[in-house]
C-alpha cells in the first residue's frame, strides 16, 4: 500500500466540457459515443495520453482528468489540450465541438436533458427520482474540481481551515456564468446560485456551501456526513446514495482518496486559464496553512454562516464585490470597504511564480480584464439576442481550441 500524500505534494485536476453543435449551439448528448470512439464499447471512462476521459450525470458533458495526482501543474494544460483536440476531431464527424464555461447560455435543461444511461446509471436515476435532475443546477453546469491531499488528522484540519477561509473569494477569480436562458442573470456566477438550490429537499446535503467547522475526520463524520446520511435515508431506501460524494458543499472531504475536493470553480475558456487559477488557489492555500496571513487557531474560529455571507455576495458581484465584513478584510490587512479584487491582489502578491511565469501572465490578464463573466458581459454589450450570444460563445470555443484567454 502506498504511503498517503502529504499536503501539497500533488494535486488532481478535473475539467468538464459541454458538447454542442457547431452552428446551432444546441447541446449534443453523445459523450458516450466519444468515449466509445477510444474503447470500442460503452464505458464510463478511458484514458488518452495520460489524461482520463469519463462521463458525468448528463450525456452532453464529458470530464477530462488526471488519472493520478500530479506533482506539478507545469505543462499540464498541454496534456489536456491534446485530449481536447482529439475529442474535437472526433466530434467534427457530428458537426459538433467542445464548449467551455460553467454553463450553456441558451440550453433549456427541462427539455434537453438526457441522463447518462450506462454504468452507474442507478446512482443518476436515484438522484433524478429524488431531486429531479432537469434544471440548471443539475444538468447545465461545468466546473473544475481541484483535489488536494492530506496524510493525517493534523493535515486534514489545517487544509480544511485554509480552504474554508479561501472559498468565499474564489468566484471573484473564476466566475464564468453570467448568462442562463439567453439573458443576463444579474449574477457573475449564476452556476453557483443554481448549485446552492438544487438539493433543497434535503438541506443538509449542501448546507450553506461553506463547510462547517470540522477539523478532524471524526468531527467531520459527526458534524457533516452522519447528518447527510440520516436525512437522505428517507428518500433512498436502497442506500444507493449513502456515500461521501453525496456531500455537495463547496469543498468536500474524500476519505476514499485522502483528499479535499474543491468544487466551486467555474471552468474557464482554456486549460491554461484553468491551470493558472488552480496554481493561484494552491499557492494561496499553502500560505494559509503556513499561517502567513492568519494563525490556524484563528482560521478555525470562522463560522460557516459568516463566510457564506461573503460568498453569497461574491457569486453575485464577482471581483467587484465590496466586502463589508471588516474582520475578513483584516485577514488580508486591507482597509474597510475593500473589494474582492483587492483581496485577490493581496493573495497573488504573496505568491512566487518563479518557473510558472506563463501562469502569472494569464492571471494578470484576468486581474486586469476581469473574470470571464465580466468579459462575456462586456463583449455582449447589452445585446442578448441568440445570434449575438452564439457569436460571442463561438469566440470562446475558439479560445479552447487555441488554449488562450478570451480578451476584449
Amino acid at each position: 500500500m502506498n504511503s498517503p500524500l502529504h499536503l501539497f505534494q500533488a494535486a488532481g485536476i478535473e475539467l468538464e466540457y459541454m458538447i454542442v453543435n457547431k452552428q446551432t449551439f444546441k447541446i449534443n448528448p453523445i459523450a458516450d459515443e466519444v468515449i466509445k470512439s477510444l474503447t470500442g464499447i460503452y464505458t464510463s471512462d478511458t484514458e488518452y495520453e495520460n489524461i482520463g476521459w469519463s462521463n458525468e450525470l448528463v450525456l452532453h458533458v464529458i470530464e477530462l482528468k488526471t488519472p493520478e495526482p500530479v506533482t506539478t501543474l507545469k505543462y499540464l494544460d498541454e496534456a489536456f489540450l491534446k485530449s481536447i483536440r482529439k475529442i474535437n476531431d472526433y466530434l467534427s464527424e457530428f458537426n459538433s465541438m467542445l464548449l467551455p464555461t460553467g454553463a450553456h447560455p441558451l440550453m433549456n435543461p427541462f427539455k434537453e436533458t438526457k441522463l447518462w444511461p450506462h454504468e452507474y446509471n442507478a446512482v443518476y436515476e436515484a438522484y433524478n427520482r429524488i431531486f429531479g435532475c432537469k434544471g440548471h443546477g443539475w444538468s447545465n453546469l461545468q466546473s473544475v474540481h481541484l483535489n488536494l491531499p492530506f496524510a493525517n488528522d493534523d493535515e486534514f484540519g489545517r487544509l480544511h481551515a485554509a480552504i474554508r477561509i479561501l472559498l468565499p473569494v474564489i468566484p471573484a477569480l473564476t466566475a464564468s456564468t453570467p448568462i442562463l436562458d439567453g439573458r443576463d442573470t444579474g449574477y457573475k456566477d449564476a452556476r453557483l446560485l443554481e448549485y446552492a438550490q438544487n438539493q433543497k429537499l434535503v438541506p443538509s446535503i449542501g448546507g450553506v456551501v461553506i463547510p462547517e467547522r470540522a477539523f478532524s475526520k471524526q468531527d467531520y463524520e459527526n458534524i457533516i456526513l452522519k447528518n447527510i446520511y440520516k436525512d437522505i435515508a428517507e428518500f433512498d431506501k436502497e442506500n444507493i446514495l449513502q456515500n461521501e460524494w453525496l456531500n455537495s458543499r463547496g469543498a468536500i472531504a474524500r476519505f476514499d482518496r485522502n483528499a479535499f475536493e474543491i468544487r466551486i470553480i467555474d471552468i474557464q475558456e482554456s486549460p491554461i486559464a484553468d491551470l493558472a487559477i488552480a496554481f493561484v488557489i494552491i499557492e494561496s492555500l499553502k500560505n494559509f496553512v503556513n499561517e502567513k496571513l492568519i494563525k490556524y487557531e484563528v482560521q478555525k474560529q470562522w463560522t460557516e454562516n459568516s463566510l457564506a455571507a461573503i460568498y453569497n455576495n461574491v457569486i453575485k458581484n464577482g471581483e467587484d464585490t465590496i466586502i463589508t465584513d471588516e474582520n475578513y478584510l483584516t485577514i488580508f490587512n486591507l482597509p474597510p470597504k475593500s473589494s474582492a479584487k483587492n483581496i485577490l491582489e493581496k493573495l497573488i502578491s504573496e505568491i512566487d511564480f518563479t518557473g510558472y511565469e506563463e501562469f502569472k501572465t494569464n492571471i494578470d490578464i484576468i486581474m486586469s480584464k476581469g473574470t470571464l463573466s465580466t468579459r462575456i458581459i462586456k463583449t455582449l454589450n447589452n445585446d442578448y439576442s441568440e445570434k449575438n450570444i452564439i457569436s460571442v460563445y463561438q469566440m470562446i470555443a475558439n479560445c479552447l481550441k487555441e488554449n488562450k484567454l478570451f480578451t476584449l
